[in-house]
């Protein structure tokens, strides 16, 4: 009995102790509505309409059209392997898709779908040298983490992670012209500087950016 008694006490201490770790974890992951994943525009009339913008309205993306959008971006859409909408050698999966909003910086979960927070501050102005990127309402992050592709060299692995990244961007362009938002792919970044806000190791490497919004009116 006595031993019993020990382990229960035990217990309860580390249920007590753990507790507020595990809510503030929970607190940290933002749950997204679940993605739609048919209808939008035939895919032709979404080529047709594809292209660059720079200019954004004001009016802030929904949570279900940002769920749809991470999903086409590169969320999984065969459960049974956990493959992605978009393509990766030997399925690497080495692009992790980061989101900064005027709400803070997060971290796109494709197994949980659900946003991971990184900053719970505006760092939007950070995440490029463009003049629109501080307020345009979504700011895509590509960062490719280099620990996922265990073979080659460096000249390799950014040859892999800019055609991954191609993929999905192209993925985001498709989705923007059927829902009707604005986006453009940006080169024009202080990648040195954005990792160091962004908090990221050093073997994650950003690749490029993508702004996305309404379009201005």
């Amino acid at each position: 009995m006595m031993v019993f008694h020990k382990w229960a006490v035990l217990s309860l201490f580390l249920i007590f102790m753990l507790a507020p770790l595990i809510a503030a974890l929970e607190a940290d992951i933002v749950k997204l509505p679940a993605p739609q994943m048919t209808g939008g525009k035939p895919l032709l009339d979404c080529l047709k309409a594809r292209q660059s913008s720079r200019e954004f309205g004001p009016d802030k993306i929904s949570p279900e059209v940002l769920s749809n959008l991470l999903w086409a971006a590169g969320g999984i859409n065969r459960p049974d392997s956990g493959k992605r909408t978009a393509p990766s050698a030997v399925n690497w999966q080495d692009i992790d898709i980061y989101v900064a909003t005027a709400d803070g910086l997060f971290l796109y979960l494709p197994k949980d779908h659900a946003l991971k927070k990184i900053l719970g501050e505006d760092v939007r102005g950070a995440m490029g040298t463009q003049e629109f990127v501080k307020d345009v309402p979504l700011n895509l992050i590509y960062v490719s983490d280099y620990a996922k592709i265990p073979r080659g060299t460096d000249e390799d692995r950014r040859f892999y992670s800019g055609t991954h990244t191609g993929f999905i961007s192209q993925n985001v362009y498709l989705f923007c012209a059927s829902e009707g938002l604005a986006t453009v792919v940006r080169g024009l970044i202080d990648r040195e500087a954005m990792a160091k806000v962004m908090q990221l190791r050093p073997e994650q490497h950003i690749t490029f950016a993508q702004s996305v919004g309404y379009p201005k009116k």
